[in-house]
């Protein structure tokens, strides 16, 4: 049987470097979960932000059942101190009607997205109030599929990082971009082996 986009990715990458290659062979291939794209997906991802896995899935159950539907014109009927009401910080009350705004009023096009490259894509996406470059990041990994993407801010890969390729210090963003450059062009592979890593050394679920 031929194989599958997933399969040739993770065997890509593995073959550029020995360690993530060792990931899979103990751990094999990572469970993938698989997020649609579109509004609720990144707003889901805002939701996310800076909390952990399992407080952001409480805050967004809430904010799922009361938003009834999770569409831009459901969380407009909704102001920002209501939907504090669900959980979501001031902030991130502001950050998602912004979402919201943005999507409905058309200035944020899914379909656009599409069609761009993923520097562009990520451009884009960061002119929306609230979606920073980590926000944007995990949404093409995980909603558009992209195969070369590196959310170099994520703390989880930073920590990852350092354990399985045997770091003094936990590297920076910065950092963590040039130690990518080895991983072209499947960082979305390397990015999903370092996260399957840190869930077996921490036992701690990450962001995709």
């Amino acid at each position: 049987m031929p194989e599958r986009p997933l399969e040739v990715g993770f065997r890509q990458v593995a073959a550029l470097d020995s360690r993530l290659a060792g990931v899979l062979e103990r751990h094999g291939q990572p469970r993938v979960r698989s997020r649609p794209g579109g509004f609720e997906t990144l707003l889901k991802i805002i939701v996310e932000q800076q909390v952990s896995v399992a407080s952001a899935e409480a805050i967004w159950k809430r904010l799922r059942t009361g938003l009834g539907r999770a569409r831009p014109g459901a969380v407009l009927a909704h102001d920002e101190e209501q939907l504090r009401g669900y959980g979501l910080s001031r902030q991130k009350a502001h950050y998602v009607r912004q979402l919201a705004e943005a999507v409905d009023s058309g200035r944020l096009s899914f379909r656009r997205l599409v069609r761009m490259d993923d520097e562009a894509a990520i451009e884009a996406l960061v002119q929306v109030k609230g979606i920073g470059r980590w926000t944007a990041e995990v949404y093409l990994l995980a909603a558009m599929r992209r195969p070369d993407v590196m959310p170099c801010a994520d703390l989880a890969l930073m920590e990852a990082a350092r354990d399985l390729l045997g770091l003094d210090e936990r590297p920076t963003a910065k950092e963590m971009a040039l130690l990518a450059e080895d991983w072209r062009p499947w960082r979305t592979y390397a990015a999903r082996l370092l996260w399957h890593h840190y869930r077996h050394a921490k036992g701690r679920e990450t962001a995709a």
